[in-house]
């Protein structure tokens, strides 16, 4: 399962990473707000076009549906993730270098895990705390003007990757439940918002060969992205999610510089190289040892391995994987982890 999850993140972290050069090519046209609202727009309409067709072909459901309970949380996401960050990104993106804003998208992974050990207490080892400082080190390399000031585009993008962190600790709340209907509510909800935000502001839709293809560029770059993000949270945690998410920034730098001729500067090199010795340093680490799962109950899509051995009653779904209400029996043993959906148990000082 961890390696399920870590092929998730990856694979979200390379559709996330491709969609900023590709955005930037269409920001010379398109309103900052407009762009926004389409990206996540075209995400929640692509998404639910894939819920529609599960439920007319009568596919069997494996996923926890999104319960009244969910509301809020769903709510808080929307804002935070779906209003404010993509449109701090899509500003600070138009006054920014595609290369230099690429890769600070960096700071996403570092809030989400900041966020996660702070306020969540999830366990966060010395190995991420030091990926995680040279990734910051990165990051002021980029921002730096050497005048002793920050750019303003550079801010921005700081300002949306905070909005990001906090919307990735929240999605934690609801990573049981389908990725797909969490990444379509969100991308229904927000890009509605933003759209209208922009026309109120006299904003006109643009031409439709460019909402077409920046309609593509939502689906694939934010809507199976964030579906995938999603998936892999149950897997890995939020802060170790966020850490393999960091790849995203530099397969966006790397388009950036090939598909608009943007230079390989020396600063690029700096910062490139101290962001790849914190994925690294993420990438590499490995956490085992004895722990104890307390008598849980939930609802998620599983297969019945060591932490499902549970009764069924007449009424549970047939096959597997399957989705249905199970409780955890006290279990305890010892196998390399993650604080997974089953274990979120405490530890002690970093190490």
């Amino acid at each position: 399962m961890i390696h399920n999850g870590i092929l998730l993140a990856l694979l979200s972290a390379l559709l996330f990473g491709a969609s900023t050069p590709f955005a930037k090519l269409l920001l010379g046209t398109v309103d900052p707000w407009m762009m926004a609202g389409i990206l996540y727009l075209s995400a929640g309409i692509g998404l639910a076009s894939i819920h529609a067709s599960r439920t007319l072909l009568r596919l069997p459901v494996t996923e926890a549906p999104l319960r009244r309970a969910d509301i809020p949380w769903i709510m808080m996401i929307v804002l935070t993730g779906g209003a404010l960050g993509p449109v701090l990104l899509m500003f600070g993106l138009a006054a920014t270098d595609a290369a230099t804003a690429a890769l600070l998208l960096n700071l996403e992974g570092l809030a989400t895990m900041a966020i996660a050990w702070v306020v969540f207490r999830e366990n966060v080892d010395r190995r991420l705390l030091a990926g995680a400082g040279a990734m910051v080190a990165g990051a002021v390399v980029l921002s730096w003007t050497g005048q002793a000031s920050f750019h303003w585009g550079v801010l921005l993008i700081a300002g949306a990757c905070l909005c990001w962190g906090i919307d990735n600790n929240l999605t934690r709340k609801l990573s049981s439940s389908d990725p797909v209907q969490i990444a379509m509510l969100k991308g229904l909800i927000a890009g509605a918002f933003n759209l209208v935000i922009a026309m109120g502001h006299g904003v006109s839709l643009p031409p439709a060969n460019t909402a077409l293809t920046a309609g593509l560029i939502g689906f694939l770059g934010y809507g199976v992205s964030l579906a995938l993000f999603v998936a892999a949270l149950r897997h890995l945690g939020t802060a170790r999610t966020g850490a393999y998410f960091s790849l995203a920034p530099f397969v966006g730098a790397i388009l950036a510089v090939m598909m608009l001729g943007e230079p390989f500067t020396f600063t690029l090199v700096i910062a490139g190289a101290l962001m790849g010795v914190g994925l690294w340093l993420h990438l590499s680490e490995r956490h085992d040892h004895e722990h104890t799962h307390e008598a849980m109950e939930h609802e998620h899509r599983h297969y019945h391995d060591e932490h499902h051995q549970h009764h069924h009653g007449p009424d549970a779904p047939p096959g597997e994987p399957h989705s249905h209400w199970h409780r955890h029996e006290p279990l305890t043993h010892r196998h390399p982890h993650y604080p997974d959906l089953h274990h979120r148990h405490g530890h002690g000082r970093a190490s």
